[in-house]
């Protein structure tokens, strides 16, 4: 059984939005996906604005009636009943968050953008590791059966050697006009805001989870990076951006690898729901490639073209309690089909496994990889000067 904390909004933040739907599949009976050996439930929440804040959290998630509700993460920390803290906040507040539940003694999983920089994100996994603690960053796609299968063939040489990865997760947004205030998180800098951290993280997990996470731990290299950039004049952050790396191998297992990583919230990479857009992540190999459908973060479409001929396509839908249930999940003001989940349970499972088995991070991302990524996200914003308020960018302790 996994105990769970939730931090699922700091204020008034839109991100509570992402924690109710990681709570609603996180009470969803795990048999319905065929998990038989945990289960969770939700002992209590926080809201830094109010515990009636958190209360109605909790009302809208239908946690059980014995969950407590909090008005402040230093209450929330103290109770002795929760085995891991979900924390959900903007990016902005997620180093000063997992501080602070890392010296209580508490198990985290923390949304990604794991942190605002690599030196927050370094100090975190050091706190974990020298009070023995459970720690990873909650990148959910890396957990789906569709993101195994694709990794399974990889490792499997169905592709040949993979040398290059094509990869987008971009969202249509008019920001001058829905966010023209520029207080949202996606253009508000004082909450870490723009496209890199927040929608390109999905770009980089593709190339990341396909080019590295695959390879030999012991003779897999960081990437080298160069990067174009165009910021949101109102508010300065990256409203698009896109990268080119270059990970280095060995020739004999194919020499050094490239991938295109990009994001934007001017256009999209899924223009409708049919899937007549084309495929978001291109992996290629020297027999053949993989075709990943969007959305990038929630993928339900696979495809593999090899030369000789063959053409697999699968679907990937996402388990739940089904038609009939009554029951609906998903993210904002779109919901999925009738008792369909919306796929945070899979992450949900891992984290909870981990602690039943004594494992100190997860099992598909390692904390030196997030770290790794937060340093490519670092050095893609150094290139062009972009550096976000010192109160969140700094390693020090402050109240935000």
């Amino acid at each position: 059984m996994g105990h769970i904390g939730q931090v699922p909004a700091n204020g008034g933040s839109a991100t509570g939005g992402i924690a109710i739907t990681f709570t609603k599949d996180l009470l969803v009976d795990p048999a319905t996906r065929g998990v038989h050996d945990i289960r969770h439930t939700v002992v209590a929440a926080a809201s830094s604005s109010s515990a009636s804040r958190a209360q109605e959290f909790l009302n809208e998630v239908k946690a059980p009636s014995t969950a407590k509700a909090y008005g402040s993460y230093a209450e929330l920390v103290q109770h002795p009943d929760i085995d891991i803290v979900y924390i959900a906040t903007p990016h902005s507040h997620h180093y000063q968050n997992a501080l602070l539940c890392l010296e209580a003694g508490k198990n985290v999983l923390c949304e990604k953008a794991f942190t605002v920089n690599a030196a927050q994100a370094k100090i975190l996994v050091h706190k974990a590791r020298e009070k023995n603690l459970f720690l990873m960053e909650a990148v959910w796609t890396r957990y789906f059966p569709l993101s195994v299968y694709v990794r399974e063939e990889i490792s499997s040489g169905r592709l040949g050697h993979v040398v290059r990865v094509f990869a987008d997760n971009s969202r249509p947004s008019h920001p001058e006009k829905v966010w023209s205030d520029g207080k949202h998180r996606m253009v508000n800098p004082e909450l870490a805001g723009g496209a890199l951290l927040d929608l390109g993280i999905y770009s980089l997990t593709w190339v990341f989870q396909t080019l590295y996470t695959t390879q030999a731990p012991a003779s897999r290299q960081p990437p080298k990076v160069v990067s174009s950039m165009v910021k949101y004049p109102p508010t300065g952050v990256d409203e698009t951006t896109t990268m080119l790396l270059t990970f280095p191998r060995d020739p004999e297992q194919g020499g050094d690898m490239h991938a295109v990583a990009t994001t934007g919230m001017r256009t999209s990479n899924n223009t409708d729901e049919k899937g007549t857009s084309g495929p978001a992540i291109r992996i290629q190999g020297t027999k053949g490639e993989m075709q990943v459908w969007p959305p990038a973060y929630r993928p339900t479409k696979t495809r593999l073209i090899l030369m000789d001929g063959t053409t697999e396509d699968k679907e990937w839908p996402q388990p739940g309690p089904g038609k009939g249930s009554g029951w609906f999940n998903g993210f904002g003001k779109t919901m999925n089909a009738e008792g369909e989940g919306h796929g945070m349970f899979w992450e949900a499972d891992e984290a909870g496994r981990a602690i039943v088995e004594g494992r100190k991070e997860g099992k598909y991302e390692s904390l030196d990889e997030s770290v790794l990524i937060m340093e490519v996200m670092d050095e893609v914003r150094r290139q062009h000067g972009f550096r976000y308020p010192e109160k969140i960018e700094t390693t020090e302790r402050v109240e935000l």
